[in-house]
């Protein structure tokens, strides 16, 4: 089968084996993939002499065929991949067993999967295949910072630095569903715009003074993704008693920050990463309920995966990428 693949720390497109299923896994037929930053950085994760390794977290697909103990869906199944593995219930922390689909396993950059049941979904109904293989890491990262830890409720305020990501745009949405006044930001004029569209009430420039520009506003929770870049920033203009959840940072991992000021402030800081099945699930039925299409950026086939990686890398893009996989 065709594949995106890892070999000598390097990214190769080229036929691999297809796999086999074991009595309580699915083959998906994979008809649409999409990439996430993480798909960047798993290269240089593997020793030099490591075996080949498919890239690829999120998928949907079709149930090719299934082992003898399955009992969740059947061939013909249409389906979407969860890429959190082994999380099943809803945690402060996941369980010592749990690791994100495509690293140390194969992952969803290529004609089939071989995954356990527990690991699908029904894809949803009023979604294409494109853009149901964007519901993955980005919207149940998204859903697990904002729901989950930031707890936004009706009537709160909430500041997304960074408008442009995929996760952002799930978050728009999501906040906007449960009641709250959404707060952007972007560095490109064009992003700023689409945020808009999207439902956010406010959108600035990431070059604007933004405690002049929200002088008037109650930042009740930051959701912080960006890193160095925007963390004293986006941390200065939260309340006092305000929550920030950090979820990446795709500027620099390392931050200083005023511990006295954080502290006489009672603000409080929360980590994040992915979520739990019982989160995906919540998700999905979030997004079902606002008949939400998520945003797709650009298209690609797994032959074009060099440039795909390289727009990824680029952070040009508004919404998410995907490869179409035709078999």
């Amino acid at each position: 089968m065709k594949a995106v693949y890892v070999k000598q720390q390097q990214v190769h497109v080229g036929e691999l084996e297809q796999p086999t299923i074991g009595a309580t896994d699915v083959l998906v037929r994979i008809k649409a993939a999409g990439l996430n930053r993480r798909d960047l950085y798993t290269p240089n994760r593997l020793a030099p002499d490591a075996a080949p390794l498919i890239l690829g977290s999120d998928a949907a697909g079709v149930i090719e065929a299934i082992g003898n103990a399955v009992t969740r869906v059947q061939v013909g199944d249409e389906v979407i991949v969860n890429p959190s593995l082994r999380w099943y219930d809803e945690s402060a922390v996941p369980p010592d067993d749990f690791e994100i689909l495509s690293l140390p396993d194969h992952g969803t950059f290529a004609e089939f999967l071989a995954i356990s049941e527990q690991q699908v979904e029904a894809k949803p109904a009023h979604l294409s295949f494109v853009e149901a293989a964007t519901i993955g890491i980005a919207p149940l990262t998204g859903y697990r910072a904002v729901v989950t830890k930031g707890q936004v409720k009706a009537g709160d305020t909430v500041f997304i630095p960074g408008a442009g990501s995929g996760v952002a745009t799930f978050m728009i949405p999501f906040a906007k569903s449960l009641g709250a006044r959404v707060i952007v930001s972007s560095r490109a004029a064009e992003k700023r715009e689409a945020a808009r569209k999207l439902g956010a009430d406010i959108v600035l420039d990431n070059d604007a003074d933004w405690p002049q520009e929200l002088a008037n506003e109650t930042i009740d929770t930051v959701i912080e993704s960006v890193g160095r870049a925007t963390f004293n920033r986006s941390l200065a203009v939260l309340k006092r008693g305000g929550t920030m959840v950090v979820f990446g940072a795709t500027t620099e991992d390392i931050v200083d920050f005023d511990l006295r000021a954080f502290f006489y402030a009672q603000q409080t800081l929360k980590g994040s990463t992915l979520g739990s099945r019982e989160e995906f699930r919540a998700m999905l039925q979030m997004l079902e309920q606002q008949d939400f299409h998520p945003v797709v950026d650009r298209t690609y086939s797994l032959d074009e995966a060099a440039d795909a990686l390289k727009y990824l890398e680029i952070n040009e893009q508004f919404g998410k990428l995907v490869f179409e996989v035709n078999n």
